[in-house]
């Protein structure tokens, strides 16, 4: 375990259906965590009052959820719209929370958001269950798209506890639902925390009654890996994208975030898409010259002989990255035009833009038996098995192994709309690089 001062910052998002009270969730953990100056709690006072946030240890006299319902539309109707970040810190750990809005229409902003997280907290409202304490669809579908995007540390938060009779009895039946769903769908739930967001219970000071006796919400936070620790796992070896080349004294600098691993001087590097091979001669990070840049951080290379390399290329160690023609991916569909087999789209992965075909829907994922079945196309917020066939070949890997190499977005060539994200299972049809 590391040391408080020398953990990552986690990035954790909260999820799950509109009106599930993510939004007062994160207001709470700023304010109880103390994270709020006196200039921002006046501003929020200023904008209104509720009478119903006040706890009975003389909470909070304005909305929490105000804090992140920043846009003028998000305060009109009452929901979340966007994806609003925000950052606090305890004497453990630094926090950036991303706050996704739980309508369907909006839940390509939470992909968008759980793709660069560390965790998730799914948001489940007590009173808005399915028979048997079932849990609603949206809610479903954040927690399975959380889950094929590999975001690491899952966690459930049973909210609104202050409004049931028998809060133990309620808690353990919806506790029962998480965990059935979690075994149907083949998901590893860190943990399932009962608070009242509104109230303030077991959110930062734990909760301790006669069925509960676990960590807060904010202790589980804690705890949980940063994704950056496994990263720069040094199992993990290098892979990463070009955004950017620079002259720098009569030298080519190739700058890129590092995706996987680390590079260091003197290390043998490949370069995607012809092949080529060199070794790093020279090493820049933020501050100025390095001898080793891991993952997360951004890197330029300087290579010790000439080659072609250009924005959208990838540099990794040898015989890491093999391009591909051909793939088959989980597809997330996020635009209202239906994903149809057949037709051409814009693929971006890394820096580099594709033509591709999808050609094969394989099958969509029923949401509520979680079960696969046929489809010959893909409505707004279906997931489903697919292959593409790509124009160019892709240094792709498994977004099992690879979360940055395994990932792609799709786009409406004639819309310009960002219409899917694209996590990569397996790769077929490309040409092997020489590795010596």
């Amino acid at each position: 375990m590391l040391a408080p001062q020398n953990r990552q910052a986690l990035r954790f998002l909260t999820a799950g259906s509109v009106d599930d009270g993510k939004s007062t969730l994160i207001g709470r953990l700023l304010y109880d965590s103390r994270a709020l100056l006196a200039d921002q709690i006046g501003a929020l006072r200023a904008r209104g009052r509720s009478a119903v946030v006040e706890s009975e240890a003389g909470g909070p006299d304005f909305d929490l959820s105000l804090l992140t319902d920043g846009l003028e539309a998000e305060r009109e109707q009452g929901i979340t719209i966007d994806v609003a970040y925000r950052y606090f810190t305890t004497p453990q750990r630094k926090f950036i929370i991303a706050d996704a809005p739980g309508h369907e229409q909006y839940t390509r902003n939470m992909v968008t958001a759980a793709a660069g997280s560390d965790a998730v907290v799914v948001l489940v409202d007590i009173t808005k269950l399915g028979p048997n304490g079932a849990l609603l669809v949206q809610t479903r579908r954040h927690a399975l798209l959380a889950q094929l995007l590999r975001v690491p540390s899952i966690v459930f938060a049973v909210n609104k506890l202050d409004t049931a009779a028998n809060p133990g009895a309620a808690f353990a039946t919806v506790q029962a639902s998480v965990q059935a769903f979690a075994r149907e769908a083949g998901m590893t739930v860190s943990a399932i925390v009962p608070v009242s967001a509104l109230r303030g219970d077991n959110v930062v000071q734990p909760w301790r009654t006669d069925w509960y006796a676990g960590p807060c919400l904010l202790q589980v936070l804690e705890t949980l890996p940063a994704g950056i620790e496994a990263a720069t796992d040094q199992t993990q070896r290098l892979s990463l994208p070009v955004q950017y080349v620079a002259r720098e004294d009569r030298a080519r600098v190739f700058w890129g975030r590092v995706a996987q691993g680390a590079v260091r001087v003197g290390d043998t590097v490949q370069v995607f898409p012809h092949g080529e091979q060199a070794q790093v001669s020279a090493l820049r990070d933020a501050n100025g010259p390095a001898t080793r840049v891991a993952a997360g951080r951004s890197a330029g290379l300087v290579l010790d002989r000439p080659l072609d390399i250009s924005r959208g290329d990838w540099l990794s160690a040898p015989a890491t990255l093999q391009p591909a023609h051909r793939f088959t991916a989980h597809l997330a569909w996020l635009d209202t035009e239906p994903a149809t087999p057949g037709r051409k789209y814009l693929l971006r992965h890394g820096h580099r833009w594709v033509q591709a075909r999808l050609a094969t829907i394989h099958h969509r994922l029923d949401i509520h038996s979680l079960q696969p079945t046929a489809a010959q196309r893909l409505a707004v917020n279906e997931i489903a098995e697919v292959e593409f066939e790509l124009q160019q070949p892709l240094p792709l890997a498994p977004y099992a192994q690879q979360r940055e190499a395994g990932s792609l977005i799709v786009v409406d060539p004639a819309s310009h709309r960002t219409s899917g994200a694209v996590m990569v299972l397996a790769t077929q049809g490309g040409l092997q690089f020489q590795t010596g």
